[in-house]
């Protein structure tokens, strides 16, 4: 038997530095960020560059760390057995991905359901413990919040995004079927679409009533809606650098599992934002006469 010859089915990575570079840019960028909101080691609230430092770090690790696994696939080492791991190392990242937006969609229920219990049956205006306004947490969503209509700018973010899950379904369709234009196409327009969310949502934003310090009702909207944002601002990246590869003459029918894990991840986001728009936006509005 020759020296180094394979005789499975299973790709062993090569040592690679790309874990230790990402924790460190982690790290770099959390602290940056404490830094930037509170300062920290000296350094005054307002502080940037050290966040942008960490940032910089992370993208430089994706660029490196995708970059190896596409010289992977290119050169063989993606066989049938990686593949199938793979598809579950997704499926598990998406199902940890539904579970980060539960604790939101949690946090946002707990806050309304039990909103009068935060004030106490014995709840006094003259009691100098409610003098900074806890009394708005009484009612849900707090009295003199003025929310969103969801049948304006929301609904139209709602179209939007669906039309962009018809979009990609095309271009996935497309390059399962060797159809490399209807392919590029599909994801030109979805990318695009996806900006446009960004685009409205951070439109949105500006016309908001309430803050997030504001109350808690401001807290939970932003963070669940924000990180939603989130997810479609990197979903859009992702899609772009499918694009990207297509363009360069990757992807085969056969083998296209990047765009296929892109394509999984934004249906992901479009679901996600249904139940925001339902419970967030809707319900709200409509249920609780807002």
């Amino acid at each position: 038997m020759a020296h180094g010859e394979v005789h499975h089915d299973y790709h062993l990575v090569n040592p690679s530095p790309w874990p230790l570079v990402g924790s460190i840019g982690v790290a770099v960028m959390f602290v940056g960020l404490v830094t930037y909101m509170k300062g920290l080691f000296g350094m005054e609230a307002g502080t940037w560059w050290l966040a942008a430092l960490g940032l910089v770090i992370i993208l430089y690790t994706m660029v490196g760390w995708w970059g190896d696994v596409i010289k992977e696939s290119r050169e063989g080492d993606h066989t049938p057995v990686v593949q199938i791991g793979l598809r579950y190392g997704m499926i598990l990242f998406i199902a940890s991905e539904v579970m980060f937006f539960v604790a939101w969609f949690w946090s946002f229920f707990e806050f309304a359901i039990f909103a009068d219990a935060r004030v106490g049956p014995t709840w006094d205006a003259s009691n100098p413990i409610y003098a900074d306004g806890l009394s708005r947490f009484a009612d849900w969503p707090p009295v003199g919040v003025e929310t969103f209509d969801p049948f304006h700018l929301p609904l139209i973010n709602t179209i939007v995004l669906l039309l962009s899950g018809t979009t990609v379904t095309w271009a996935h369709h497309a390059l399962q079927h060797g159809d490399r234009d209807g392919a590029r196409n599909g994801l030109i327009l979805t990318i695009l679409l996806g900006a446009f969310f960004t685009f409205l949502q951070v439109l949105e934003y500006s016309h908001a009533q309430f803050t997030y310090d504001g109350t808690l009702y401001g807290s939970a909207f932003f963070m669940a809606t924000g990180f939603h944002g989130a997810h479609v601002l990197i979903g859009t990246i992702f899609l772009t650098v499918c694009l990207i590869r297509l363009l360069l003459g990757g992807f085969t029918p056969q083998k296209h599992f990047g765009f296929e894990a892109a394509a999984w991840y934004w249906h992901f986001v479009d679901v996600v934002w249904l139940f925001l728009f339902a419970f967030v936006y809707v319900a709200p509005f409509l249920i609780l006469g807002h």
